[in-house]
């Protein structure tokens, strides 16, 4: 599929704010707010916008102590694995395949260390995990929700 800079400046204040309307984005790229539905509903249709949520603050409902886990897994162990048992874990925000001695690295979030101590342990348990190596955060630097550089 094509995408032009017209979709990518659509895109970019979508993910700005997807709540905006066909209207105002029309505005803000030059077109008719039927043009600019007929655009998303094109993306949509393509796989390129898969959806539309809301961004939460963690902080605001509690969970404010997060850390990133690298695992290290046994031999075999496939990427499907590792998604479905990081799947089963409501503290995990997201979960990657790695390059270096790590087999994937986990994003945990929780209310508190105690909270964060137990999914941790609950994570190490999963049958394929040999080893872990645990990073917590302490402030957030740089959090960008957008697909690239791309600004409205």
């Amino acid at each position: 599929m094509q995408i032009d800079a017209v979709d990518q400046r659509i895109i970019a204040l979508l993910v700005a704010d997807a709540r905006a309307s066909y209207a105002d984005i029309g505005t803000r790229v030059s077109l008719s707010a039927p043009a600019v539905k007929r655009r998303v509903d094109r993306l949509r249709s393509a796989g390129v916008i898969r959806g539309f949520t809301a961004v939460v603050d963690p902080a605001a409902v509690g969970w404010t102590t997060e850390a990133f886990v690298e695992l290290f897994c046994a031999g075999r162990t496939t990427p499907a694995q590792i998604g479905a048992a990081a799947r089963r874990h409501p503290e995990v925000v997201g979960a990657y395949t790695v390059s270096g001695e790590a087999d994937a690295l986990v994003h945990l979030r929780a209310a508190d260390i105690s909270h964060l101590e137990e999914a941790l342990e609950r994570l190490r348990a999963e049958s394929f995990v040999t080893s872990s190596r645990s990073t917590i955060v302490l402030s957030r630097l740089v959090e960008s929700p957008g697909v690239g550089p791309s600004t409205p």
